[in-house]
């Protein structure tokens, strides 16, 4: 009886133990043999089932309609269906070896062309006679001949679930050793074998509210849609999932900063008075707002965590320092941290000369200072004696310690990584955060970027600022540039010359530079001074040659993209920017608005000679505004947003269907969801809730500074 007992039990155990489930290995599959599971796993990332049912299409093709071959133009991509004529093997001078098949549909011939798959003749001559479907790209001799090329080909007969043809056909994204009709059989089998085991995560209630498909139907027409309206549910359902369970983690974040008790700074007015009378201009309509914004934030209870976008030159600068001296005017300390140590040193420059005159000391923290200096500058900052410090993220350093950080200002924000946001929060008892950026975000991007930070743009530039009037030039038209520029210089302007970006090597960019430099001193403006900045330069050099620049001592400046955000010199009107097109619409109106920051017109030429049409409407676009947020639209419309998407602050993987722009309506419907959901259920305790808690921690784990506990 117990060894009887004993195999049942052992049975019910190898039983449960061979239930499928969706961490099991590709090598359960049918078909998938160790070698494709290798390709899948190197190649894709795929090791699971589960892996291999969300690998999605990257495209679709609709292969549902057949062409007669007579009816078939040179280049297009057709299906068609025929008997198999004939098959034969030729070899060529280039030892290729070409298998072509005839195919006869009665209005023509066509002839499926392979390249060195001399294997595929046996299989053609056992179908010699027979029915196929092939699909591939059709191309028409001058002799009035039809060859097939890039073929997909099935015998219906020996498949009845066709994938290949007759449907709208998924294409996947590929590796070495994987085939698109292999990986389209093995999704196919996973679909089959355990396409009911993915769990429903949202709560019934809320996909009927946003007519939202189940997660099941939605793998399965991701896939093999029976119709375009069927595929685009689906889509629709998993662009929903990605953006509800990123707002999600966001409206957790934003929660928790709300609970968190921040300084509460009781005098704002005062110290904004004080540093309005100080600069010697008025502040702009946006900037007073603005302003006004984040003093409100500071003078609340709750933590302030706000975001100011302004586009180059709108003046957001101001806004910090009217937060730095609220700080220390209530008995605080104040940090700001750039992203390089020139904008590092051009912040605590102007900060210093603004607030010095008011007894406020500043202090610069940066990699490259002497050791007698930062250990000056540390034990001022640990003292209390320094009020503001500014500096690189030599600020988050263990050696920094501050006496009684209140405000923690982070500027270009897009350049540091959460943990760095963090680290620095961290050097206060959870001092006030103030994030700067100059970079346009897509306003469509800003609730999936910054969905947890109040947002404030500044959306006016300062009074009698005219806008920069760009050029685009092709190459062969430099030395009409370089005369133009010679006739501003006559007028006292001052320019700057940009050297291409060649590539993410400082001394490669360093020594290009020096050479451009050098040729433009001896062969192009002997009689003008020209200085030289480049990042391999130290600390006292670009500041001594900025300040050289500053004060007219040189004429043109030639740089490198470490002048890209920052730098301010109003007599600088001119931008001249090399090789324009190896430059991303971003950073290239970045570069531009280190000039226009003066009463005088000025001027942005652009040098370039983009090899493709997506580079001529980048560069053309360019020339045609300077609205950041208009061009930053247009940068996401031509290259998607995978490059937003795989930025530090968000951390996702994108799924390839999802386009920001079209999709801004799924986007604020899951944000409202996501926002009611845990405003009903805070921590996601509920029952029905189990299996949202579970995508979420597990999907989100690391992102965004954030457990998702």
């Amino acid at each position: 009886m117990a060894t009887r007992a004993a195999l049942e039990l052992a049975d019910g155990v190898e039983e449960a133990r061979a239930s499928p489930t969706l961490d099991d290995p590709v090598q359960r599959l049918a078909g998938v043999t160790e070698s494709f599971a290798a390709a899948l796993g190197k190649g894709l990332g795929i090791f699971t089932t589960g892996d291999l049912l969300k690998h999605y299409p990257r495209r679709y093709e609709d292969r549902t309609h057949f062409k007669p071959i007579c009816d078939i133009r040179h280049g297009e991509s057709v299906t068609i269906s025929g008997k198999v004529v004939s098959v034969e093997n030729i070899p060529t001078r280039t030892r290729v070896t070409l298998t072509k098949v005839a195919i006869d549909d009665r209005s023509g011939i066509a002839f499926l062309v392979f390249f060195n798959q001399w294997y595929l003749k046996k299989q053609f001559e056992k179908l010699r006679g027979k029915m196929i479907v092939a699909y591939g790209k059709a191309s028409r001799s001058g002799r009035g001949g039809l060859d097939m090329t890039d073929v997909e080909w099935e015998a219906p007969e020996d498949d009845a679930d066709a994938l290949s043809s007759g449907r709208i056909v998924p294409v996947y994204p590929l590796t070495e050793g994987a085939l698109q009709a292999r990986v389209r059989r093995a999704v196919w089998t996973v679909l089959q074998e355990y396409g009911d085991l993915p769990e429903e995560t949202l709560p019934p209630e809320l996909q009927a509210r946003r007519t939202l498909v189940p997660l099941i139907e939605a793998f399965r027409n991701i896939h093999f849609p029976e119709t375009e309206e069927a595929r685009l549910a689906a889509q629709r359902r998993f662009v929903f999932d990605e953006f509800f369970g990123l707002q999600l983690l966001l409206a957790v974040r934003k929660r928790q900063a709300d609970k968190i008790a921040g300084t509460v700074f009781a005098e704002t007015a005062a110290p904004i008075a004080e540093l309005t009378s100080a600069l010697p201009y008025p502040l702009t309509g946006a900037q007073a707002r603005v302003v006004t914004e984040v003093a409100a934030d500071m003078a609340s209870k709750k933590s302030m965590n706000r975001l100011v976008q302004g586009d180059v030159g709108a003046g957001k600068t101001v806004i910090a320092m009217a937060a730095l001296l609220i700080a220390v005017r209530n008995g605080h300390q104040a940090a700001l941290m750039a992203p390089t140590e020139i904008l590092a040193e051009q912040h605590y420059l102007g900060i210093r000369r603004i607030m010095e005159s008011m007894g406020v000391k500043v202090s610069l923290l940066s990699g490259s200072l002497p050791a007698k200096e930062k250990r000056a500058a540390l034990a001022s900052v640990a003292s209390g004696e320094t009020h503001i410090a500014v500096g690189t993220h030599a600020l988050i350093q263990d050696d920094v310690v501050f006496h009684r950080l209140g405000l923690a200002v982070v500027d270009e924000q897009h350049r540091f990584g959460v943990m760095q946001r963090a680290a620095l929060k961290q050097k206060g008892f959870s001092p006030d955060i103030l994030v700067m950026t100059a970079t346009p975000i897509p306003r469509t991007l800003t609730l999936t970027v910054y969905g947890d930070l109040d947002v404030s743009i500044i959306d006016q530039l300062p009074p009698g600022r005219k806008p920069i009037k760009t050029h685009w030039k092709r190459g062969h038209e430099r030395q009409a540039v370089y005369e133009t520029l010679r006739k501003l210089l006559q007028e006292g302007r001052q320019a700057y010359v940009i050297c291409s970006l060649i590539e993410e090597n400082e001394k490669l960019q360093a020594r290009a530079a020096t050479e451009l430099a050098s040729h433009l001193q001896i062969h192009v403006f002997p009689d003008y001074k020209i200085g030289l900045l480049h990042g391999q330069m130290k600390p006292s050099e670009k500041e001594g040659t900025m300040t050289s620049f500053r004060d007219k001592g040189l004429h043109l400046l030639v740089s490198t993209t470490v002048i890209e955000v920052g730098v301010d010199v109003p007599n600088a009107s001119v931008i001249v920017i090399e090789d324009a097109d190896r430059f991303g619409m971003a950073q290239l109106h970045q570069l531009r608005g280190r000039v226009g920051r003066g009463s005088t017109q000025s001027y942005c030429l652009l040098i370039g000679d983009p090899k493709t049409d997506d580079g001529a409407s980048r560069l053309a676009t360019m020339a045609q505004t300077t609205d950041g947020f208009l061009i930053a639209e247009e940068d996401l419309k031509l290259r998607g947003p995978g490059d937003f998407y795989g930025t530090r602050q968000s951390g996702l993987q994108p799924l390839p269907f999802i386009d920001v722009l079209r999709d801004v309506p799924v986007l604020k419907e899951a944000r409202e969801e996501a926002f009611a959901l845990l405003d009903d259920d805070p921590k996601l305790a509920r029952p029905e809730h189990a299996a949202l808690k579970a995508v979420v921690r597990s999907k989100y784990k690391n992102v965004l500074g954030v457990s998702a506990s």
